[in-house]
């Protein structure tokens, strides 16, 4: 059906009031208000018979207000609340801390990116664990940026007092002594030569990779495991008991150790005899026989003596006195 252009005429304002006092629609006298020359709805187009004037001009108000109430609606309804935060005021009042220099604020800064890289590299290398031999460069470079902050810097510059101990939290120095406990109670420097990685930890990773291989190689076949990789593993067990003695193992050295004692032992039931057991067990039959040896030797010796019984001299010579007395008499 052909719908008719609306235009504002006195019939258009006493539809639109007919239409708001009728159905209670609002929605549709702001459509009529607002979209100008589009189709008008069906309920407009009601013929409405004339009014008094003070009627019609009533209605005509009360259609600008309705106008005015659409309005605000339509602007509401696309205008995005804008919200701005305490730290974007404080931005916009103050440009910077003053007293941090151009030279202390790209020390924070590089000391926030290694300090991120990481703890990032602790975080994947926690297990298994290789926080010493996958992250000590990257320590390096954090204590390096940490130094450069407590010393003086080009043109006699310190940072250490606005960047360390400026306020009462001390964040960068609280965060560093995080790391730096971290490092100490994992021993990294037992493993490190020269800010590399020592003889004594590439030969122990060595001998290590090698019992692995040969684990991986017999794993269907437990009991040939334990025939082919006694060597390779007896091996690193020594090599290991040398290095606790010379107080080089770190974490990671500690950590693959009993990952790879589990493996032999109740992965694999593997089993190697210990050489120190032989002179435990010899000392301990001889002390078990010892109280045995005791007893028989004295029964022994006692039985000896009672065959080899001497009688007195004191008794000899008294019955040699008797008999020379009796040839006097």
């Amino acid at each position: 059906m052909h719908l008719k252009k609306l235009r504002w005429t006195d019939s258009t304002a006493t539809n639109i009031t007919h239409i708001m006092d009728q159905r209670g629609n609002k929605s549709a006298a702001c459509h009529v208000m607002t979209r100008g020359k589009q189709e008008v709805p069906r309920e407009l187009q009601l013929a409405v018979s004339p009014r008094s004037d003070m009627e019609l001009l009533l209605k005509v108000v009360a259609c600008f207000v309705a106008l005015l109430h659409c309005s605000r609606a339509q602007a509401s309804s696309f205008e995005e609340p804008s919200f701005h935060s305490s730290s974007e005021l404080l931005l916009s009042s103050f440009h910077g801390d003053p007293e941090i220099s151009d030279y202390c604020r790209e020390l924070l800064h590089l000391f926030g990116q290694r300090y991120v890289s990481y703890v990032a590299c602790l975080v994947s290398s926690a297990r298994p664990v290789k926080v010493c031999l996958n992250c000590f460069m990257l320590y390096d470079g954090l204590t390096e940026i940490y130094s450069n902050i407590s010393q003086v810097g080009p043109g006699n510059e310190s940072c250490q007092v606005t960047l360390l101990r400026s306020d009462r939290l001390m964040l960068l120095y609280e965060l560093y002594e995080k790391i730096t406990e971290i490092w100490t109670t994992s021993h990294c420097s037992n493993c490190l030569f020269n800010d590399s990685l020592s003889s004594d930890t590439l030969h122990y990773m060595t001998k290590l990779n090698e019992s692995l291989r040969c684990f991986e190689s017999q794993k269907s076949n437990h009991s040939e495991l334990c025939k082919e990789c006694k060597t390779s593993y007896k091996l690193l067990n020594d090599l290991y008991g040398r290095m606790e003695k010379n107080k080089s193992l770190c974490i990671d050295i500690e950590d693959a150790m009993n990952m790879t004692r589990i493996l032999w032992s109740k992965s694999f039931n593997c089993s190697i005899p210990r050489e120190e057991t032989v002179p435990v067990i010899a000392v301990s039959s001889f002390m078990l026989f010892l109280p045995i040896i005791f007893y028989l030797s004295s029964f022994l010796h006692s039985e000896q003596k009672k065959r080899k019984l001497i009688h007195p001299k004191r008794v000899k010579s008294s019955n040699s006195l008797m008999n020379i007395q009796d040839k006097h008499s």
